[in-house]
């Protein structure tokens, strides 16, 4: 790619448990570009700790510290997951598929979490991420850093987002951010209990336009937004409703986006900033091949198939787009959300 004027972008990363390895390799790749100058981050789940590593790795080592403290942390996650009891079958093994559908423990995993609270359970009420988070996150770097981050949970008593901040990060936020409420009790902070960040915002979206100075947007979605055919078996049916549920969100508030746009005083200083916002997305067409179930698969093959995954779908958006970037949307938001 030639040499160019540098463009302040900020990115919006969706969760999704292991498929957030996907969202590593678009930002490995993207990091990569000399001219990408990121100058905050939103993310929720899976994103939100993509988000913590690269801002702190950032921190401590530039472009090259982001990108070799994301390799290592999905590493973590990886090893941490050796002797989890979510593996694959033999019969998913020899045919390639990466799905966790045929696996004994993730089948019983499944009944129970319909049964059974993690209250029920304690034994399984810690997230084995938090010691991998504690290795792979220096907070006191990302507080200082220079790339602001926006971690989004969802208090379980309003319903409503709440958004944490660098200075008021920690590993309690990001284990909020990822809290899902079937296999985790819900995390305590300042005595508010929180869980899953998808549930209110997936990821929010509205700091980055009202709190930066940058205004590019680059979305980095996980969950398929559409998906052909109708899901018929009841496994099939939940993966589609949960997909729907942690996208309603999203969806709602770029729509209120794409009003406000449309709307605003460019004489204002806030409608000046929603007059300039500028989206674009990474297309992400790997995703309607996999179902939930592989979202708790952490083998390294896979984790590196969803990085080398990303990386492409990275390499399409800079051929498409880079020349949009610091100069118009290069995403249709009134065709995405037509019928929203």
């Amino acid at each position: 790619m030639p040499r160019r004027d540098p463009a302040f972008v900020d990115l919006a990363l969706q969760g999704g448990g292991s498929h957030g390895a996907f969202t590593w390799g678009v930002v490995d790749r993207l990091l990569e570009e000399p001219w990408l100058e990121v100058e905050g981050i939103s993310g929720t789940s899976a994103g939100a700790m993509n988000a913590a590593v690269l801002a702190s790795g950032y921190a401590i080592g530039g472009r090259q510290g982001a990108r070799e403290a994301l390799a290592a942390f999905w590493r973590r996650v990886s090893r941490s997951a050796t002797f989890s009891p979510f593996q694959r079958g033999p019969v998913d093994v020899m045919l390639g598929r990466w799905t966790l559908d045929n696996s004994p423990a993730f089948l019983m995993m499944d009944l129970l979490a319909r049964i059974l609270s993690p209250y029920d359970l304690p034994s399984v009420a810690g997230n084995p991420l938090a010691e991998v988070l504690r290795e792979s996150v220096d907070f006191a770097a990302l507080r200082g850093g220079p790339i602001k981050v926006f971690v989004t949970a969802t208090s379980v008593s309003t319903g409503r987002p709440r958004i944490f901040r660098n200075a008021d990060l920690g590993i309690e936020a990001l284990l909020a951010s990822a809290c899902l409420p079937q296999l985790f009790q819900a995390v305590e902070i300042e005595g508010e209990p929180y869980w899953d960040g998808g549930f209110a915002g997936n990821p929010t979206l509205m700091p980055l336009v009202t709190e930066l100075a940058s205004d590019d947007t680059i979305l980095i979605p996980i969950n398929p937004i559409e998906r052909p055919g109708t899901p018929r078996s009841a496994r099939d049916i939940l993966d589609r409703v949960n997909e729907i549920s942690f996208n309603a969100v999203a969806l709602k508030e770029l729509k209120m986006m794409a009003l406000l746009r449309k709307v605003a005083d460019p004489g204002n200083s806030e409608g000046a900033a929603w007059a300039r916002m500028r989206l674009h997305m990474v297309r992400n067409e790997v995703m309607a091949a996999l179902g939930y179930s592989s979202k708790l698969n952490a083998e390294w093959a896979f984790l590196e198939w969803l990085r080398e995954a990303g990386r492409r779908a990275a390499e399409d958006f800079l051929r498409d787009h880079a020349r949009a970037l610091g100069v118009r949307s290069s995403l249709d938001l009134d065709a995405m959300l037509a019928g929203v």
